[in-house]
């Protein structure tokens, strides 16, 4: 039975937006599988892990039979991808199969019930709801997810903290080490909520962010928090557990301050970096009346310095950082000039945009 006829881009690009969070090898097999459904001229792809849910739907309307069914979202991905662009792609539906056809192509994929598929649940009514600029959010979530913690111990690091209050939303991640801290204003008056999503999460939202003023609305559930923008919804549990406290780990009176030209700084720690070690990753700052210099060493007594002119005044010192923690705030901060205060030896420096109140990054020093 033809199910549907369609560009292949038509199917294609839907698919890429859901199959991020598939797995290949799942416990539950239908969980490897997209749901693809056809209501009046859209076709609408879902997919789920269980903790995130996410449904797009086809820009383009589609003639066809209306229909439920799930096939593995990897090799009809894969087979999309293979087939040459603006070719028209059939779908037909027999003895349990979905067979794709496309110019003398054919392929006949196994199906599983639709009805079988999981579902997260639909909470309860919003707790919390805003809206924002797709571009707003993207540069926000680009300006912190780098800090998030990768598989710690203390799960609620593996995430990041949405905190709304009044007209602002804000943005936090920690691993421990360094913090990174976003804000925006939102045309809302909302009482202090804050969720904390999981990693991967973030990482596919980021993904299907566009850089325009299309607005996406979030709201914030009793257990969920659900993105919708454009014709796609995501929809993902939180992570159980309380953030630090995010306003005591940022240094208020770090006195030893000047700016710094962004690139100039990440282009010399870049270089520097070459020669630092390989597993501590090591770089050592040290100030001194009008300049700073930048060294690194590595186990093969190798040596890298750099020498940056700088505003500062103050008596000299020294100071040790992991070098990526520096390059990631760097390479992520949409700004020409960036603003160092300095504390002492022992103390964590906070990296701001000069008169903006809107960012903060703090990053804890290491022995070197």
């Amino acid at each position: 039975m033809l199910i549907l006829q369609a560009e292949r881009d038509a199917l294609l690009k839907p698919l890429l937006a859901v199959t991020g969070i598939v797995e290949r090898r799942h416990t539950l097999p239908i969980l490897s599988n997209v749901l693809i459904e056809k209501k009046a001229d859209a076709v609408s792809f879902l997919a789920t892990d269980l903790e995130i849910q996410i449904t797009t739907a086809s820009p383009d309307d589609i003639a066809g039979e209306a229909f439920r069914l799930t096939t593995s979202a990897k090799k009809l991905q894969d087979i999309l991808r293979a087939i040459p662009d603006k070719t028209t792609v059939t779908l037909e539906q027999q003895d349990g199969r979905l067979m794709l056809k496309a110019g003398k192509s054919r392929f006949n994929l196994q199906t599983l019930p639709a009805d079988d598929f999981p579902l997260l649940s639909a909470a309860s009514a919003a707790e919390a709801s805003f809206s924002l600029a797709q571009r707003d959010l993207k540069r926000l979530i680009a300006q912190v997810q780098y800090a998030m913690a990768v598989q710690d111990i203390r799960y609620y690091l593996n995430g990041l903290l949405l905190q709304t209050e009044g007209n602002q939303v804000r943005l936090i991640a920690t691993d421990g080490h360094r913090l990174a801290f976003a804000s925006a204003e939102i045309a809302a008056n909302l009482a202090k909520s804050e969720v904390i999503l999981p990693r991967k999460t973030i990482v596919e939202l980021y993904k299907l962010l566009q850089d325009s003023d299309e607005q996406i609305n979030v709201e914030l559930l009793s257990n969920q928090v659900r993105f919708s923008f454009g014709s796609t919804v995501i929809i993902s549990k939180i992570v159980d557990g309380k953030f630090p406290d995010y306003n005591r780990v940022i240094p208020l009176d770090n006195n030893n301050i000047f700016l710094l030209e962004r690139v100039t700084f990440l282009q010399a720690l870049q270089r520097a970096a070459i020669l630092a070690n390989e597993k501590f990753r090591g770089v050592r700052l040290v100030l001194r009346p009008g300049t700073m210099s930048i060294l690194c060493t590595n186990s093969e007594q190798e040596e890298a310095e750099e020498e940056l002119e700088i505003a500062y005044q103050g008596a000299e010192l020294e100071i040790g950082f992991n070098i990526n923690y520096l390059l990631d705030v760097l390479t992520n901060l949409p700004a020409e000039t960036v603003q160092l205060a300095f504390g002492d030896a022992v103390r964590a420096v906070l990296v701001t945009i000069p008169d903006n109140a809107t960012f903060k990054y703090v990053v804890m020093p290491m022995r070197i």
